[in-house]
């Protein structure tokens, strides 16, 4: 597993090196052994350098790294100083590759814990009376300037405070005392300073003097200072988001703060949903219409038309695990079961991969929805509309291949109707791989052209059977039975009424792949009898036709 290096620019704060530390060691925690290794180090003014956290973590066997820039936005930092001392490790160690994070912000994680120290400040005082300055840190680099008005935008939509500020404590302007003043002539009378910073530093404290110096010079205004995003669960959750994201290789642009993809404050109805042409109020009547569907984010993607590793919030994957084992999963499944925030999983998917998921997972069992039987399917079908609507990332996890008696098209189109995106992960079956399991090829050259699978749950001769059984005993070929424990002894006789030979080679396969995999081998006529006898139980395979006498 690819080990993470959290780098940290520096500070010569003793607090802000220690709330450093206590967050590598939370990001350790959360990630659960989800991450190879965590190390964090600082480029400089602080122990420990960066150098020897790289050093610890060659020296524990890995040599691909994901270094992630622990700065709230892209600038001198983040873009030169931090690559350039991830350069000189690679030189020092040679064979050393590493992915580059993304800088934190914006993302929605991070505006939230920025609301909850704001509202501290308050301590109940009412948001719409609220003016907020926030204040970052600063850049000659114009866009992580613009990152912080963004994140002010974003933290003012749909939270109630009667406006957000940007304001910067170093190299931009406005300053904290010029915000504080524009506030105050836009009619403020009270004011949460709310700092863009991570860790405690000297230019946190340099904030709060100069908010508490304008305070003291204008009695009339309320100004109050927030905590610092510091040290929290949130803070770690977006670490490893960016951990995972960098492994994906999906360094997107400003998806996550896209009200048709995250569910924003007040945005509800958006997420997940298609945007149709539209006039905007001000436009002149019959004039810019925007066709371009938000950048083209919204195509439906069960044409099969997807390629990318990972999901994206506000989409359901469909995903055949195969037929139980959990090393049958496709390499394509898995990348979506590892970027899933939600799993809603089947009885007989592979139960073992739902124990490697992240934490954080929200896992539904299929089997235990409620409401009655012949409702669950809606049941299943309303979790991953609602799911995927609140912007999250949704696998549908079944086992076999979900378009193999599956119901999986009907989830499919479950969605479609919802407006929610679908990407179909086909799997192994077990029609193929029980019997292959069982050392039984389903054709062979010179002994079987042509397989059918079919399924038992409806015994021949019931009035919703679609199954040809005469044509099927007339058949030469290899046929598999799925769902037929109940019903193998009328199908067998049907099928032996109809020509099929007596004497066909029959094996039935329970449990296909797992440790307790048991096979028996029988003869059409005596099939019936034999699965009575061995109390044979679901999941259980079929197989019969000349290829079964194949088996060693």
């Amino acid at each position: 597993m690819t080990a993470l290096v959290i780098v940290g620019h520096g500070t010569r704060s003793a607090a802000g090196v220690d709330q450093f530390a206590a967050l590598v060691d939370r990001v350790r925690r959360r990630a659960g052994g989800s991450v190879g290794d965590v190390e964090g180090g600082f480029i400089e003014l602080s122990r420990p350098p960066l150098t020897d956290a790289v050093t610890t973590l060659v020296e524990r066997g890995h040599r691909s790294l994901v270094a992630l820039p622990l700065v709230l936005t892209a600038a001198g930092h983040g873009k030169g100083d931090i690559p350039a001392a991830m350069a000189r490790e690679q030189a020092r160690h040679p064979g050393l590759t590493y992915r580059y994070g993304r800088p934190l912000g914006p993302h929605p994680l991070l505006h939230t814990a920025l609301q909850e120290r704001i509202d501290a400040a308050l301590a109940g005082a009412d948001r719409a009376g609220t003016w907020v300055a926030l204040i970052g840190r600063g850049s000659t680099d114009p866009d992580a300037n613009a990152e912080v008005a963004k994140v002010a935008r974003l933290l003012w939509e749909g939270r109630g405070y009667a406006g957000v500020e940007p304001g910067f404590v170093s190299l931009a302007e406005p300053s904290v005392p010029a915000v504080l003043a524009r506030l105050r002539r836009l009619g403020a009378r009270r004011i949460v300073v709310a700092p863009y910073f991570l860790f405690a530093g000297v230019l946190p404290d340099r904030i709060v003097n100069q908010s508490q110096e304008f305070a003291a010079e204008h009695p009339d205004l309320d100004v109050r200072v927030a905590g610092l995003i510091g040290d929290c669960d949130a803070l770690a959750d977006l670490v490893l988001e960016r951990h995972t994201e960098a492994l994906r290789g999906d360094i997107r642009m400003n998806c996550d703060t896209c009200a048709y993809r995250v569910l924003m404050p007040g945005f509800a109805d958006k997420v997940g949903r298609p945007q149709t042409p539209h006039d905007h109020p001000d436009d002149p009547v019959g004039g810019h219409h925007h066709h371009h569907l938000h950048g083209g984010h919204h195509h439906h993607h069960h044409d099969g038309g997807h390629h990318g590793p990972g999901l994206r919030p506000g989409q359901v994957a469909v995903v055949g695990g195969g037929p139980g084992p959990d090393d049958l999963i496709t390499v394509r499944g898995k990348a979506m079961l590892d970027s899933a925030d939600v799993v809603v999983a089947d009885r007989l998917a592979p139960q073992g991969l739902l124990a490697g998921l992240r934490p954080d997972v929200l896992v539904i069992d299929a089997a235990k929805v409620p409401r009655g039987p012949s409702m669950a399917q809606d049941a299943i079908n309303d979790a991953l509309v609602d799911h995927a609507r609140a912007g999250k990332r949704v696998v549908r996890l079944k086992g076999g291949d979900p378009y193999v008696f599956g119901r999986g098209h009907e989830e499919v189109q479950a969605c479609a109707a919802a407006g929610v995106e679908t990407v179909l992960v086909p799997g192994v079956s077990s029609a193929l791989a029980a019997p292959a399991l069982a050392g039984v090829p389903v054709t062979h050259r010179g002994v079987a052209h042509d397989l059918t699978v079919v399924s038992g749950h409806l015994p021949p001769g019931h009035p919703q059977s679609l199954v040809d059984w005469v044509a099927l005993g007339r058949a030469r070929g290899t046929l598999v039975l799925l769902m037929a424990v109940d019903t193998i002894a009328k199908i067998a006789a049907v099928l032996v009424e109809h020509g099929r030979a007596p004497d066909t080679p029959v094996l039935v396969v329970q449990d296909a792949g797992h440790p307790g995999q048991r096979t028996w081998a029988s003869r059409l006529d005596e099939v019936g009898d034999l699965a009575a006898r061995e109390g044979v139980r679901p999941p259980a395979v079929v197989v019969l036709g000349p290829v079964v006498a194949l088996r060693g």
